[in-house]
C-alpha cells in the first residue's frame, strides 16, 4: 500500500469554527449537505467530534486496513470506514481505540460495528457506529481494501481531508469548499436562533415568528 500524504485545504481555524457548531446546524446553513446514514450513531450521547477525514475501506469481516489506517493517520483525523456489506462485525474496539487516542486521532466512523463498547465509552474517543457487535473479524491480506481513497456512505462520498462534524444527531461530512461556505452561514444560523428563543420564552408564537 501507498502511504496517503495529510490532506490540509482545511485551516485550523476553519476546523476550531465548525466545532462548536451542531451538526444539525451546519447541514441545514450549507444547503442541507452532507448527513451520512442515520444508522450510524454515536455510542454515547456525549460524544462530539470534529476532525479531517481519513477515509478507509475495509473488507466484510475483515479489519487488517484499519491497523494500516492507524499507521498511517495524522493527529486530527477522523477515520471514516466503510466496510461494504458487513455490518455484523466488531471492526474496533479497546485496544485500536487506544491506539487512536495516543496518536490524538479525532474520532471514528464507521458503517459497521464496534465491540469491547462500554470501555469505547469510558475511554471518549468519539465513535459513531452502525451497529455494536461481538463478532471478530480476519486480518487477511489476499483481500481489497484501501487508505486514503474515497468511500460512500449513503448518498454522501467521502474524501480524505473532508471536514467531519459529528454529535448526538449523527454525522455530518463537508468538502473544504462546502465548509468554507457553511460554518459561517452556520454561524450566522445560530445567531439567530439565539433571538428566536428569547422570542418564545417570552410568550411569542412558533407560527408568528416564522411567520406561517
Amino acid at each position: 500500500y501507498m502511504p496517503v500524504k495529510q490532506a490540509s485545504l482545511l485551516s485550523d481555524e476553519l476546523l476550531t469554527r465548525a466545532g462548536r457548531l451542531s451538526t444539525a446546524s451546519l447541514h441545514e446553513a450549507s444547503g442541507k449537505l452532507g448527513a451520512i446514514p442515520c444508522g450510524i450513531r454515536p455510542l454515547n450521547i456525549s460524544m462530539h467530534m470534529c476532525g479531517k477525514a481519513l477515509p478507509v475501506r475495509c473488507p466484510a469481516g475483515d479489519n487488517l486496513w484499519l491497523h494500516h489506517a492507524l499507521e498511517q493517520s495524522k493527529p486530527g483525523d477522523v477515520l471514516v470506514v466503510d466496510v461494504g456489506d458487513g455490518i455484523d462485525f466488531g471492526y474496533w474496539g479497546e485496544i485500536m481505540a487506544t491506539a487512536a487516542l495516543a496518536k490524538n486521532l479525532a474520532g471514528l466512523v464507521i458503517s459497521g460495528g464496534v465491540r469491547d463498547s462500554l470501555q469505547l465509552v469510558e475511554l471518549g474517543l468519539p465513535t459513531f457506529s452502525a451497529s455494536v457487535s461481538m463478532r471478530g473479524t480476519l486480518k487477511n491480506e489476499q483481500l481489497d481494501g484501501a487508505v486514503g481513497e474515497p468511500v460512500r456512505m449513503g448518498e454522501i462520498v467521502i474524501r480524505h481531508g473532508d471536514l467531519v462534524l459529528g454529535d448526538c444527531d449523527g454525522v455530518v461530512v463537508l468538502t473544504p469548499e462546502q465548509a468554507e461556505k457553511g460554518i459561517p452561514a452556520a454561524e450566522h444560523r445560530d445567531a439567530a436562533e439565539v433571538k428566536i428563543l428569547e422570542q418564545v420564552r417570552k410568550g411569542a408564537r412558533v407560527l408568528d415568528v416564522y411567520k406561517l
